[in-house]
């Protein structure tokens, strides 16, 4: 297959799996998905969706998350990891959104990544998320398929991401980068990986991957 006959293979696979695509996690308007994917750095959306409501009973808009100290927020969400920094992110974040923002979230990359503890996964998760402008954030499954798929060089995330936007169409954007996610997870992991599963990676999956997998299998 070429790259374009093993992308349109991706997308019609992944539309028979998940023609309905749940967001992994739980919010209710862009603040509340803005804390939660800040919090998802180096945690399972799992522990953050457990997390969240506890944060969110005291505090779900900036308002109140400025009356909370960076403390008590990060004793709130230590279970989360990285809570030093997630918590002096948090609440410089809702300072700044009060103060240059009217307490709104800016529907821009530039004015998103400016942000505390905001980088370009977490804005791009919600520019596509909460404003429907296409992005693909790039998290450690879209980056493992895509090298396994063989529609990119594995080098880094900024290159997956290119490679990404090059070669799917940009009105796919928002609702594959979910796809391939939960695809990730559910057939194609990173640990206990069983190919006869995978149906996309063992029909287009680059030979190496595939021939390394095989003899794990049979050796094991």
């Amino acid at each position: 297959m070429t790259k374009k006959e093993r992308a349109t293979f991706v997308i019609k696979k992944l539309k028979e799996l998940y023609p309905v695509i749940p967001i992994p996690l739980d919010h209710k308007d862009p603040y509340t998905l803005l804390i939660a994917v800040l919090l998802s750095a180096q945690c399972t959306d799992v522990r953050v969706n457990q997390i969240t409501p506890l944060l969110f009973a005291k505090a779900d808009n900036p308002y109140d998350m400025v009356k909370l100290s960076v403390e008590e927020i990060k004793e709130i969400i230590r279970p989360c990891g990285l809570s030093p920094m997630k918590s002096k992110g948090i609440y410089g974040l809702s300072k700044i959104l009060i103060e240059e923002y009217n307490g709104e979230v800016p529907q821009s990359f530039e004015a998103l990544e400016s942000l505390p503890a905001v980088g370009h996964k977490t804005a791009s998760v919600v520019m596509s998320q909460a404003f429907g402008v296409p992005a693909f954030p790039v998290d450690t499954h879209i980056h493992r398929l895509m090298y396994r798929w063989n529609l990119s060089n594995g080098k880094n995330v900024v290159q997956t991401e290119k490679d990404a936007k090059a070669i799917f169409p940009k009105d796919l954007w928002n609702e594959l980068h979910l796809q391939i996610i939960w695809y990730g997870r559910e057939y194609s992991p990173a640990r206990g990986w069983d190919l006869e599963k995978d149906s996309i990676t063992k029909t287009i999956g680059r030979k190496t991957v595939i021939n390394q997998k095989a003899v794990k299998t049979k050796g094991s």
